[in-house]
């Protein structure tokens, strides 16, 4: 089981993958396309085309978990980034709204606890 902690660093791809990719070709873009290490042990999130899916990619020091959550009905309300990012740093907090299909762009949360622009 992967545990989403306040401590992790998640960093979401703003432009859809296509989901025939597995482990080794959603590394491939976290390197290419993100310009990150996918062995970093940060956490990525990725979105298919249609917004019905969302897929979770983590390096854990001995290897790699792929989650996949797929919604029955309705479309995943997407992240928007800075103008020409590929990526979008998001809180725990955050990633849990995600995957219960939450509206980030509704959602007030004071300053202390937005997401920070991701570090290299």
């Amino acid at each position: 089981m992967i545990q989403i902690t306040p401590h992790m660093r998640i960093l979401a791809a703003i432009e859809p993958v296509d989901f025939r990719k597995g482990i080794d070709g959603l590394a491939a873009v976290c390197k290419q396309k993100l310009q990150k290490d996918p062995f970093s042990g940060v956490m990525f999130v990725f979105v298919n085309k249609s917004r019905q899916a969302l897929r979770l990619l983590v390096y854990d020091g001995q290897g790699f978990w792929l989650c996949h959550k797929r919604l029955s009905s309705g479309r995943l309300r997407w992240l928007q980034g800075p103008d020409n990012a590929a990526v979008k740093a998001l809180a725990a907090f955050e990633l849990q709204m995600l995957l219960w299909n939450g509206d980030l762009r509704r959602l007030d949360v004071p300053a202390p606890w937005r997401s920070v622009s991701p570090k290299d």
